[in-house]
């Protein structure tokens, strides 16, 4: 049945490894991560766009866009030998990104059922707009992305189950456990960061 599973969708498995590759490699803060970003995400976009889920298929190309933006930002800081810095925002940051995220995901949500056949069109589009935040909050290595991606992942799970992408949910549950020692690695990180400007007053 499991090879069964994996020979009928093939592409669904490479797009899981990838992803996967791209998180474990995000969270030790290697810009590598970013090349396992663009495969992954070129894979999800017509896995996606034939599963009915449109929001999710276009945001696979915000995700491409930036992990190149990203790639940028990392290598700068790579060139100039100096060390990635994790920052962290503002409660009113978090207070207008989440009321955007809501905001956006109604208005996407009711123009996809009112004008296509998209499954579940308003939790697509709080998934998808999410995830935009919170990818732009990886790109500038903010804390927080990690939060941001337990509850996006967590919805997330339920959306793939009920359109059959069993192996994208099984990827999103590892998810869970990875975005844990993220915060983890993160918050050292920032702490380490933190400790040294001290030192240097």
């Amino acid at each position: 049945m499991i090879s069964d599973l994996l020979n009928q969708n093939w592409m669904e498995v490479l797009a899981v490894l990838s992803a996967i590759i791209y998180l474990l490699l995000a969270v030790k803060q290697d810009i590598k991560c970013w090349y396992a970003a663009i495969f992954s995400s070129g894979l999800y976009f017509f896995i996606m766009y034939s599963a009915g889920l449109y929001m999710e298929s276009v945001l696979q190309i915000f995700y491409i866009a930036m992990a190149f933006y990203g790639w940028s930002q990392w290598r700068v800081i790579e060139d100039n030998n100096t060390k990635l810095l994790v920052r962290t925002w503002k409660v009113s940051n978090h207070v207008k990104a989440i009321c955007s995220i809501i905001i956006l995901a109604i208005l996407s949500g009711y123009f996809l059922k009112k004008y296509t056949n998209a499954a579940l069109p308003f939790l697509d589009g709080l998934t998808t707009w999410g995830a935009i935040i919170a990818t732009y909050m990886v790109a500038k290595r903010l804390l927080e992305n990690w939060a941001y991606w337990f509850v996006i992942d967590s919805i997330s799970i339920f959306l793939f189950m009920s359109r059959g992408l069993i192996l994208t949910a099984l990827l999103f549950f590892v998810y869970l456990i990875i975005i844990y020692f993220g915060y983890k690695s993160w918050t050292k990180i920032r702490d380490e960061n933190y400790v040294e400007s001290r030192k240097n007053i």
